[in-house]
């Protein structure tokens, strides 16, 4: 529950620290003291977006804490532990700060966090129902969410929003695929025809550069025939004189020579060496020569190749040693076309499985729905003559639309159906109830949810907007009673509500220096009954206002 606030220079709060209760605590003020401004600030600190309005002028920053006790609160506990955000007593500190330039920083126990997480704790310390909250009553949307909450299967209402998640995420890929597949209809026949082309021709990794070289050797193999034969002449074919005869001659010359010197000894022996050499290298080119065939024919068509090959690269526009891997590229494009088809047809069975699963789980989602919505009836009806309208009869009429497509609500159409007067039949709140009747119903309904679901913490921003006399008695009473097992806190204008409160506050504005400051006092057991009576009798306060405010007080006491 909440049991502090302080709010610093926001709009025209300057410095305001309050400590709160558990029970219902009543928020009363002079019209334009600003009795909804705790409200305001609290809204921001629960993650509200912020706007620089929100600072008070002439200040650089508007600051918001806001204390909670979470002893008996498990959802907050485990937020807390999950975002690691956990503090080492039982309260937990969350603060705001808006800067005039409309930025804003969040904390959490004194981390930095998101907006985004202090909302998603918000969610488990406070539920914040405002005056306008019957307007929103007359959507079907909401109305759902209204009974969802009552009937508390989250597990169905998740289920329900998966599966429709998951056949919106498959008939997406469909539809991608699908048009995908149109587009590239043109594209995958000119595939076909390059792929088949390139199958055709079969060009292998490295065959063009050997061909090349191959066609290189062919096309200069009369040259290399003729000069083999007569270099070899030179080296050691030749009668008359050739190399190796020479060099051993030489040889042979300098091995005498070293008789006399022995230093010749190794001219001698490179001489012999290079004869080895020689004669080695004329058996190579004799065993070259002789292996070596001019055939035409097979220059023809190693030049084909080439040709063919140099040809589909112009083509393609890629350069011949590229053709093999530009042929794997566009086979796997044409695979991937082709594969798209398969997973069309593998999609077409899965959605219908998923739309199966869907209608499986609306299916749950709206018996428990029926479920809630008979007890839902009975208590409103109830709660409604409580509220002066006696006669009064509430309905929730549900239908099941299995032919409209999935959302992520179910296929549940919904309409709130009242009946205020005796005889008349059941219609859409919009056309039978007025302003004062639908804010009743309103607050019935907020009351009733509110029990059933347990928010630690609820508040009720002037929600008693067009109520007065006894039902204004009626529902002080059932705040006051929901205020026994839930912190209530009521912004409102009427002392027959205010008079119902455990506790209660009086916002008062104050003019100095220019300025305008608003104050939030809380009031003991004399400054209620003088409040009350002002609320009973207007400013001045008559000993009969006051004898009335007692008695309005006395009368919970």
């Amino acid at each position: 529950m909440l049991i502090g606030l302080e709010i610093k220079n926001f709009a025209i709060v300057s410095n305001l620290s309050t400590e709160w209760q558990s029970g219902m605590t009543a928020i009363t003020g002079e019209t334009g003291a600003g009795k909804s401004i705790a409200i305001d600030a609290l809204s921001l600190c629960l993650g509200e977006r912020a706007e620089a309005s929100a600072v008070r002028p002439g200040t650089e920053r508007a600051e918001i804490c806001a204390q909670f006790d979470i002893t008996a609160l498990p959802l907050a506990k485990q937020f807390l532990e999950q975002q690691l955000l956990t503090n080492t007593d039982q309260e937990c500190l969350l603060r705001r700060v808006i800067c005039k330039n409309g930025r804003s920083k969040s904390y959490i126990n004194g981390s930095p966090v998101t907006a985004a997480q202090l909302k998603e704790l918000g969610q488990h310390l406070i539920s914040i129902h405002g005056q306008h909250a019957h307007q929103h009553l007359l959507k079907s949307e909401h109305q759902l969410q209204l009974l969802d909450s009552y009937a508390g299967h989250h597990t169905l209402v998740d289920n329900v929003r998966s599966q429709y998640r998951h056949c919106q995420n498959l008939q997406k890929e469909f539809t991608a695929l699908e048009q995908a597949q149109q587009q590239q209809a043109a594209q995958k026949q000119l595939l076909e025809y390059q792929v088949a082309e390139l199958d055709e021709f079969a060009l292998q990794a490295d065959e063009f550069s050997d061909i090349e070289a191959e066609h290189h050797k062919l096309s200069h193999s009369q040259t290399i025939l003729e000069a083999c034969q007569r270099e070899l002449q030179y080296l050691y074919e030749s009668d008359e004189q050739n190399a190796c005869s020479m060099l051993q001659h030489s040889a042979q010359q300098f091995a005498e020579l070293a008789n006399f010197d022995e230093s010749l000894n190794s001219v001698a022996a490179l001489l012999a060496e290079a004869a080895v050499q020689v004669e080695e290298a004329s058996r190579e080119i004799r065993n070259y020569a002789e292996q070596t065939e001019l055939d035409p024919s097979r220059l023809l068509d190693v030049e084909a190749r080439l040709s063919g090959a140099m040809d589909l690269a112009r083509k393609h526009h890629i350069k011949p040693e590229q053709l093999v891997e530009f042929h794997q590229s566009i086979s796997q494009e044409l695979e991937s076309i082709s594969t798209n088809s398969a997973r069309l047809n593998e999609l077409n069975d899965e959605i219908q499985t998923a739309l199966d699963d869907y209608h499986s789980a609306a299916t749950a989602l709206s018996a428990s729905r029926q479920s809630a919505a008979h007890t839902l009836n009975e208590l409103i009806s109830a709660s409604m003559a409580n509220l002066s309208m006696e006669n009064g009869l509430f309905e929730i009429a549900l239908k099941q639309e299995h032919d409209r497509a999935p959302n992520s609500l179910g296929f549940d159409s919904i309409a709130f159906l009242v009946s205020t007067n005796p005889g008349q039949p059941l219609q859409p709140l919009s056309k039978v109830a007025s302003g004062g009747e639908l804010s009743r119903i309103s607050l019935a309904i907020q009351v009733i949810i509110a029990q059933k679901v347990t928010t630690p913490t609820l508040i009720f921003d002037e929600v008693d907007v067009g109520i007065s006399g006894p039902t204004a008695s009626a529902v002080g009473k059932l705040l006051r009673q929901l205020g026994k097992s839930t912190q209530v806190i009521c912004v409102t204008h009427l002392p027959q509500v205010a008079s119902s409160g455990h506790q209660q506050f009086f916002v008062a504005k104050e003019i100095a220096d220019g300025e305008t400051f608003t104050q939030m006092l809380p009031l003991n057991k004399h400054g209620r009954i003088d409040e009350i009576a002002r609320l009973l009798g207007g400013d001045n306060i008559s000993k009969t206002a006051k004898a009335n405010a007692k008695e309005l007080i006395m009368a919970h006491a």
